[in-house]
């Protein structure tokens, strides 16, 4: 047994792109002027009604703790497992960041986790859970239920050179297991390696219509470039139907709220009324009998509580732009835009009507994504469908905020779903498929315009 010792829009085509004119001040709402290791946990406590602030500070104090195992004399946050990776949000979301893969085989995957599926659909339309082991790996278990084992990752490495002759090194993993708890794995395992996002700016991208969301698609598969965004349709469990996916690296999750419960079931153990079932595959007969003896009670977070950890995450405001007074930055933007990057990052959306937190209504917002599904080639496919998001497909990740990862999350940081690229550059030179036009205008650039690209990325 292993025991953790411690968890519709502005649409902007490249051609007539002109350099954002009103991006936010330190003065706006949900947009913060703070740039050290705090970037990501701003809240804007006096633009919110003072009625939500004990909830807020509840959500807070959820995503922080440390969930602990049932029976315990510590109600609120017991019910860690029984099994799971790690005991707490921050552990994998360091600062509310994004998570970095592992160096080399022997060292654990501290803020990623990989996801399991066999071929077919599972319970409405998503994937089929792999029979022993669920649909992502745990590695830990609580006293007397084993953990599932280890999932590690080895390097794969290439130059790339580009064409003014500078040369870039590209790693990409492959994944193996090792002392799996409960048998082997499915012959037609299908994997993926996935790094925690950030988790800052989410209440804002719910805001955005779908109806806008579906205009970006219509409007670029409407351009006729090879450029083509379509949504996902994941299950929606609290109102029990299909809607538009928009969270997660495959838009596989709808809503911040059920986001977060994933999340606390897959990593954590936790059930919620979204996420009711404990993940305890019938070859685990020690979850069962552990959860027998300890007569559990479901679900281990009340929706009071799971509602104000989703409020704390919709009004986590978004880091203020900097450097865009300078030339350098300037011109990187307009590269940017000339790229054909502006297709899928969008620069600029609007909220709508949002009745769950008003105050993130019909507020312009910046953050360079479209929230729809693209086909990014076969280098980076995992090949594993997720909903309607087939194995070549990944949701445009918003750029915002991306320049101060490594000030937020230390220097081990990693991009892309699966934390491969440890720069911007590299993460731009793995672009493939629907991204294979920009990547090509970015290697063709003089190394000064590279520089000034990834100035102005750094400055967001």
């Amino acid at each position: 047994m292993k025991i953790a010792p411690f968890l519709l829009s502005t649409l902007l085509a490249p051609a007539a792109f002109a350099q954002t004119a009103a991006l936010p001040s330190a003065s706006d709402d949900f947009v913060a002027a703070v740039d050290g290791r705090a970037a990501y946990q701003q809240i804007p406590w006096r633009k919110l009604p003072e009625s939500s602030w004990t909830r807020i500070r509840n959500g807070r104090s959820l995503t922080r703790l440390t969930w602990v195992i049932a029976p315990s004399l510590e109600t609120q946050t017991a019910g860690l497992g029984p099994t799971y990776n790690r005991p707490s949000c921050l552990s994998c979301h360091p600062g509310n960041g994004r998570g970095a893969a592992p160096a080399n085989p022997d060292a654990a995957m501290h803020s990623m986790l990989v996801r399991l599926s066999v071929p077919g659909e599972g319970p409405h339309g998503g994937p089929k859970p792999e029979p022993r082991y669920g649909d992502q790996l745990n590695e830990f278990g609580i006293p007397g239920v084993p953990g599932e084992g280890e999932a590690f990752l080895t390097w794969h490495t290439r130059a790339e050179r580009l064409d003014d002759g500078t040369s870039v090194e590209l790693r990409w993993p492959t994944v193996g297991f090792r002392h799996l708890g409960y048998g082997p794995l499915s012959p037609k395992l299908l994997t993926s390696p996935r790094i925690a996002p950030p988790t800052f700016g989410l209440g804002l991208l719910e805001a955005v219509p779908e109806a806008d969301i579906l205009a970006i698609a219509a409007a670029q598969k409407a351009a006729g470039d090879g450029v083509a965004g379509a949504p996902n349709r994941v299950w929606e469990s609290r109102d029990k139907r299909h809607v538009m996916g928009r969270f997660g690296w495959k838009a596989n999750q709808p809503t911040v709220r059920q986001q977060i419960a994933g999340a606390l079931a897959g990593d954590m153990g936790v059930t919620s009324d979204a996420s009711p079932e404990p993940n305890c595959p019938p070859v685990q007969t020690a979850c069962a009998a552990v959860r027998k003896k300890l007569g559990e009670k479901h679900p281990e977070i009340t929706p009071a509580d799971l509602d104000d950890m989703a409020l704390y995450h919709h009004v986590l405001s978004v880091p203020l732009p900097r450097g865009q007074d300078d030339p350098k930055v300037s011109r990187g933007e307009a590269l940017f835009a000339t790229a054909g990057c502006v297709t899928c990052h969008q620069p600029t959306l609007r909220t709508g009507p949002f009745p769950a937190l008003p105050a993130l209504a019909g507020r312009t917002i910046h953050p360079y994504t479209d929230l729809l599904l693209h086909d990014m080639g076969e280098d980076l496919a995992d090949n594993r469908p997720d909903f309607k998001a087939n194995g070549r497909q990944w949701r445009t990740p918003p750029l915002w905020g991306i320049g101060l990862s490594e000030t937020v999350a230390g220097d081990e940081v990693g991009f892309l779903h699966d934390g491969r690229a440890r720069n911007l550059l590299e993460a731009i030179l793995w672009h493939g498929g629907e991204g294979e036009k920009a990547k090509q205008a970015v290697r063709a650039m003089p190394a000064a315009d590279r520089e000034a690209l990834l100035a102005f990325l750094k400055s967001l």
